[in-house]
């Protein structure tokens, strides 16, 4: 069965925005109101707690995130709009909305967490019922989320630096199930950061394994690592895009061993092939068609590296593992690139399996 797809917070700030201002002018609380999305899908919602008065109108509209697993689903995305005689549309951001405290994303320092393209779909929307009504002048748009502090706390905001609240997003205006994309996005956006404050050497790593281990054995500063998921190969593409000249990946075995076979999304759902890779490689060095069946049908990787050593060939395998990985990430860079690469590969039960050149005690 198809998974349901629902809407922004971007597209309920606009849709209450356009509500509100109607109200304004119509002089009467309104049900529903419609938008255009930039994926050119037209969205209508209903409009909750409507309220008028003057040149004064306020709405909500409930975020419907359809069957994806979004913390801000079912929340109320308010709009408080306020005429005024001075052309041009203000939006900022009140309860419950971040705040930009750190260089590197699309708003400015001090800015509301409101990314660009809600603030267009915003102005164009209360622009819209401006024409209608033929009202020259302009107006402050406030949005809000009551809720929205404690929810940011289940987000990437406090890692981005967006204090006080969720970020008002979308680029499309329709929320995909399951979609990667705002996994990436905030990928994104924290090497941006990286590059904004001056990092000299971006370090990835896949998860929280990694950070412990750049913290227990390499003594790095866990901060100064994005988290890239399963996500090398757009991180990789996002760091080369800001202009890094140094990245260094690190991360768990399980994970990395598939970027030796050019795996550069290591999710399980998009590829495996770690037993299929260390019994590759470990021909190389053997000719026991039996310890290559073993390896074959080993379940983990660690049975695997018990299997290797047992033959006394772990390290061997693993160093050529870490070659054919390091070449992926090359490769994925770009071969004429002036970006240096590095990679550390490690189980949390043996420590370092490969390492290009030494980055012990965050030398370098």
């Amino acid at each position: 069965m198809a998974l349901r797809e629902g809407y922004t917070t971007g597209t309920c700030a606009a849709i209450a925005s356009k509500a509100a201002a109607r109200m304004i002018f119509e002089k009467r609380r309104i049900s529903g109101e419609s938008v255009e999305t930039p994926s050119g899908r037209v969205i209508t919602a209903k409009v909750l707690k409507g309220s008028f008065d003057g040149s004064r109108g306020s709405c909500a509209v409930k975020k419907d995130a359809g069957d994806d697993p979004d913390v801000t689903d079912k929340m109320l995305i308010f709009s408080e709009v306020r005429l005024r005689k001075e052309k041009g549309i203000n939006i900022d951001g009140g309860e419950g909305v971040g705040r930009v405290t750190k260089r590197g994303l699309s708003q400015s320092v001090g800015e509301a967490a409101i990314n660009k393209v809600p603030r267009d779909m915003i102005e164009q929307a209360v622009a819209a019922v401006f024409k209608e009504q033929g009202y020259e002048g302009g107006a402050d748009i406030v949005i809000s989320v009551p809720g929205g502090r404690e929810i940011a706390e289940k987000t990437f905001n406090p890692r981005l630096g967006i204090e006080g609240g969720i970020s008002i997003l979308g680029t499309s205006g329709i929320v995909k199930p399951m979609s990667e994309d705002a996994v990436i996005g905030t990928i994104k956006s924290e090497i941006s950061i990286k590059r904004a404050e001056g990092v000299e050497r971006l370090i990835l790593t896949p998860g929280n394994y990694g950070r412990d281990f750049l913290r227990e054995y390499l003594n790095y500063d866990i901060a100064d690592a994005v988290l890239c998921s399963n996500h090398v190969g757009a991180a990789l593409d996002a760091a080369v895009e800001a202009g890094f000249k140094d990245i260094l990946l690190i991360g768990s075995a399980g994970k990395l061993i598939k970027l030796a076979g050019g795996i550069m999304n290591t999710h399980n759902r998009t590829a495996d092939c770690r037993m299929e890779i260390l019994a590759a490689n470990a021909a190389f060095f053997t000719g026991e068609t039996k310890l290559l069946r073993d390896i074959m049908l080993e379940v983990t990787t660690e049975g695997a590296f018990e299997r290797l050593e047992e033959a006394g060939i772990l390290e061997e395998v693993m160093k050529r593992v870490g070659e054919r990985a390091l070449h992926n990430l090359k490769h994925r860079i770009g071969e004429e690139s002036a970006v240096t690469a590095g990679l550390i590969i490690f189980s949390n039960e043996r420590g370092i399996l490969y390492e290009d050149k030494p980055y012990r005690s965050g030398t370098g």
